[in-house]
């Protein structure tokens, strides 16, 4: 090796050779292999390189390498790192995508890799060396967000730290506790779940105890009262506060640039591929990620100064903290680069999919050989054999409809299997499947010369079909000649005809002047068989001339009464086999007359209309599939995708609609929770992303599309999985689901008898706010009230104090819940206990808890003085009184909240005996006994307060 060669590190030797991830750690600027144990774990004060290894087509392997940069790395760990990555790219081959990874603002390609969660520390190297039994336990409080990929940031260990928007998790000595803020989303407290048991078996070996705390839950729960314990007790919390890495960069429209010694210039037009130019290197700017695309012939100077003026760029537009720079290289583009684009011509293409074939890994590499980089590690490329893909069970009921006059007719089960080119048909297939009752398979077939009045009649129908099964079937659109195998597999044999028996199709092309080629008894017709087994093999009608012939397969030639089965030279006896079951299907009772290629009769070739040139070539057919899962969203610009990396089950979230994309077929997978009115637009959304998808990677317009529901997943969905059926079993929202799986159907149980349904949406944000806020203020109150020491007691009506207010606040729970559930019932009907009576006998509680009895405030006169306590008090009273008097407004006039599943009693019950018009008088009495006791408080203290408890009182009375 001459001296201009430069050593490649020791550490990477081996690397990339199998899929999977590997990690080193920067330390003393050289990488460190990181023990697997050690995976997930960052420390903010260090620096690493991550190489992810996924396989490609043709057994060649795809390479994504990303530097992580924590926020307390220093500058020069940080240019190590960078360097690094550069040489683990050279042993590679130089086709490796970079990443440059920020601490805050991860990709979700890197996030994914680390399932829940990644997980920061702090400190760096000295503190990483630590051994277990070295590091003493630390209490910690962590923010946690997203709903597929965690983002776990640890914050201050304070009530100060919370807030009504997010999700929170403390992990203590023995308890780990999730807070889920009243706003939070519903989805990431499902993942945040995750996160506890992730933590759980991490750090605390599966042994300590979980609990949920619900914002706005009084502190008297045993869960919630030692959670605020530990945080220095319950108070209102803080608005949520912006930090530094919250910030996401503004939306802005993407912008090319060329950079050519060093500089920037921006590149005019459309954006599109035909503008980068493989001798130089461009920067790609879409706000959030900043790309820089390395053509295959530029030199490696070039290649480190277009680096250079990315890092610039960004630091120069105040987001070198927030942006990440991602590095292509031509011919490897990745599909987030290419989406930014229009469009993106299919060119070449490299093994697993990108551009350039297998031959320009080595021109890569001699490449970087000229320009003093050694390459080492090359890996050898693997055939990859396709497995037999999963098919439906046989043994079920078939039904077939073609499409003609604007109705399905039906199908006669001997001609079960024959297809007309000019025709629509509708499959319905009922099979058992497992355990489960009974499945559906419908599916539209569409003719490739069909009319399209004729295709919009089928889907119509279907849709029908698939209704008055209340959306169980799995509903597909297959194209003629993108049949897939699960398809392929009902009908043995699969036949296609030329021509058509719809009305339609005869009036079209009778309109166009056109020969109607419906197989009839009297026509010439050849028959070419392909395929080896019961998934692939189908039988094409194709032109009845020399021409069409192959070496490799079978065929029959049906002429007058004759039926001739020719078999090439290199076709196998599988293919034979079929061949005489079609002649059968055909023409039932035909003899068939053998013709082997090369020894055929004359009256053979004279119905192909003499002997011909014919090829021999073998056609592939096989499909390579390569799944990826996306999320998407509609927007000016249309459909906008984003890709969910190394997605599992637990991505298919039940709010959710998400697109798979195998490469050989598209499936819209619908979950239990979604809207209506989205469900109507699956087709269409499904449509939209095959239309975008052609364009940007060469996805076939006709690739067949499926719309699958949740809990009815077929087989062929779920192999793209490590499929648990259990789960699709489980109702409920996200996070409902995720409780019952990790701790049981009771704790959901649990969970929705203290979380009213407004409570479990995203959209409801005001009234949780208000509860929470006033529940705060009200244990603040309490606890004021019960630290001072109590003035002798003049009557014996005042008892129990700490007693009656623990009944107070029971009393006050109920209301909340009870005013808060969705009605289900009659407000009026006797057996159901009425909110505005059990919101009067709560505040009534709450009043005489706080105050002394009317007797004795007579006989000992309050002096007109301030009284900050009182005026804490009554402040308390007025929020909650506000929010009470609130949730009566919005309550049906004839509708009551429904009873609570819950089984855990409650402390206090109001009577319900009575119609909700009528109120104890006792209670009204205390109503307005609530606006009296704290008159003197609240005109010194809070006015408003005392027009909101006034007005209460007089509810309640009117109630």
């Amino acid at each position: 090796m001459s001296s201009s060669v430069k050593l490649l590190d020791p550490a990477f030797q081996g690397a990339g050779q199998k899929p999977g991830i590997e990690i080193w750690r920067i330390e003393n600027f050289q990488p460190v292999p990181l023990p697997m144990s050690n995976y997930g774990e960052f420390y903010m004060g260090d620096s690493y390189i991550v190489l992810q290894t996924a396989p490609g087509k043709g057994g060649s392997n795809l390479y994504d390498i990303h530097f992580w940069i924590g926020k307390d790395t220093s500058q020069d760990e940080a240019l190590a790192a960078a360097i690094k990555t550069v040489e683990l790219d050279a042993v590679l081959g130089g086709r490796a995508v970079q990443h440059r990874e920020l601490q805050g603002h991860e990709s979700d390609k890197f996030l994914s890799y680390f399932k829940p969660c990644i997980i920061p520390l702090e400190g760096g190297i000295a503190s990483g060396f630590k051994k277990p039994e070295e590091e003493e336990f630390e209490t910690r409080l962590y923010v946690c967000r997203g709903k597929r990929v965690v983002k776990l940031k640890q914050v201050p260990f304070a009530r100060s730290s919370l807030n009504h928007d997010d999700v929170f998790i403390l992990d203590t000595r023995n308890k780990i506790y999730q807070f889920n803020g009243v706003n939070s989303n519903i989805q990431e407290r499902a993942k945040a779940l995750e996160v506890v048991q992730f933590l759980k078996e991490k750090y605390h070996d599966g042994t300590c105890s979980v609990a949920i705390v619900e914002d706005g839950e009084l502190y008297t729960r045993s869960n919630s009262g030692e959670f605020w314990v530990l945080l220095g007790g319950f108070a209102p919390l803080n608005k949520k506060a912006t930090a530094e890495d919250d910030v996401i960069p503004e939306t802005t429209s993407t912008k090319l640039y060329s950079i050519t010694d060093g500089e920037m210039k921006p590149v005019e037009g459309e954006l599109s591929k035909g503008l980068l130019g493989n001798n130089k290197c461009y920067l790609l700017d879409c706000g959030a990620e900043v790309f820089v695309w390395v053509g295959r012939a530029t030199q490696v100077e070039d290649r480190k100064a277009a680096s250079r003026v990315a890092e610039d760029f960004v630091t120069g537009e105040n987001r070198a903290k927030i942006a990440r720079i991602t590095r292509v290289i031509q011919g490897y583009e990745n599909n987030s680069f290419k989406s930014k684009f229009d469009s993106w011509p299919e060119g070449s293409t490299a093994p697993g999919g990108e551009e350039i074939k297998g031959k320009g890994k080595g021109k890569v590499a001699a490449f970087l050989k000229q320009q003093g980089v050694g390459v080492k590690g090359t890996i050898k490329s693997v055939q990859v054999v396709e497995e037999v893909p999963a098919l439906l069970e046989d043994g079920g009921k078939m039904e077939v409809w073609y499409i003609n006059d604007g109705a399905k007719l039906p199908l006669p089960e001997a001609d079960f299997g024959k297809f007309y080119s000019g025709d629509c048909y509708i499959v319905l297939y009922s099979y058992h499947s497992g355990e489960r009752k009974e499945d559906y398979f419908l599916c539209c077939w569409i003719g490739k010369d069909s009319i399209e009045e004729d295709q919009k009649t089928a889907y119509q129908l279907a849709t029908k079909i698939s209704n008055s099964y209340k959306g169980r079937p799995v509903q597909g659109r297959v194209f003629e000649g993108k049949e897939p195998p699960q398809f392929i597999t009902l009908f043995q044999p699969m036949v296609v005809l030329k021509g058509g028996l719809s009305a339609g199709y005869k009036k079209s092309i009778a309109d166009k002047g056109l020969t109607d080629e419906t197989n009839k008894a009297d026509r010439v017709a050849l028959f070419r068989i392909s395929g080896t087994s019961t998934h692939n093999n189908k039988v094409l009608q194709v032109d009845a001339v020399a021409t069409s012939l192959n070496s490799a397969e079978c065929f029959l030639l049906k002429s007058g009464s004759s039926i001739y089965l020719w078999h090439g030279n290199q076709r196998t006896r599988k293919q034979e086999q079929l061949a005489a079951k079609v002649a059968a299907f055909l023409e039932p009772g035909v003899s068939l007359k053998r013709a082997r290629e090369g020894k055929e009769s004359n009256a053979f070739w004279l119905a192909l209309g003499g002997k011909k040139s014919y090829t021999s070539e073998i056609e592939s057919s096989e499909t390579i599939r390569d799944p990826h899962l996306f999320t998407f969203s509609l927007n000016k610009k249309g459909l906008y995708v984003e890709e969910v990396y190394n997605f599992s089950q637990d991505d298919l979230l039940t709010e959710d609609i998400l697109i798979l994309d195998t490469r050989a077929e598209v499936f819209v997978w619908v979950g239990q929770c979604v809207d209506v009115k989205e469900k109507e637009n699956v087709f269409k959304i499904g449509q939209e992303y095959i239309d975008r998808a052609s364009s940007l990677y060469g996805l076939s317009p006709k690739v067949p599309l499926y719309k699958v529901t949740e809990g009815n997943e077929p087989c062929f969905f779920t192999t793209f999985f490590s499929w648990d059926p259990n789960r699709a079993t489980v109702h409920g929202n996200s996070y409902q689901k995720k409780l019952a799986l990790l701790f049981g159907p009771s704790q959901v149980e649990e969970m929705e008898a203290m979380l009213p349904k407004q409570e479990k949406t995203t959209g409801n944000q005001g009234a949780p706010t208000q509860r929470a806020s006033a529940l705060a203020a009200l244990t603040s109150a309490f606890n004021k009230s019960s630290s001072k020491s109590p003035p002798p007691e003049k009557s014996t009506a005042n008892q129990g104090g700490p007693t009656q207010r623990a009944s107070a606040l029971a009393a006050l729970t109920n209301a909340f819940k009870s005013a808060t559930r969705k009605s289900s019932t009659l407000e009026r009907t006797p057996s159901n206990q009425s909110g505005s009576t059990q919101r009067a006998a709560a505040l009534a509680a709450l009043a005489a808890s706080f105050n002394p009895s009317a007797e004795t405030k007579t006989s000992a006169p309050k002096p007109v003085r301030s009284n900050p306590g009182g005026s804490q008090r009554a402040a308390a009273i007025a929020a909650l009184s506000a929010v009470l008097t609130a949730e009566k407004k919005k309550q049906s006039p004839d509708v009551s909240p429904s009873i609570s599943t819950s089984s855990t009693p409650a402390v206090t019950s109001p009577p319900t005996d009575a119609d909700s018009s009528e109120v104890n008088p006792s209670e009204a009495d205390d109503s307005v006994g609530v606006a009296k006791t704290n008159k003197e408080d609240l005109s010194e203290a809070n006015p408003s307060g005392a027009d909101g408890s006034q007005e209460v009182a007089k509810t309640n009375k009117e109630d």
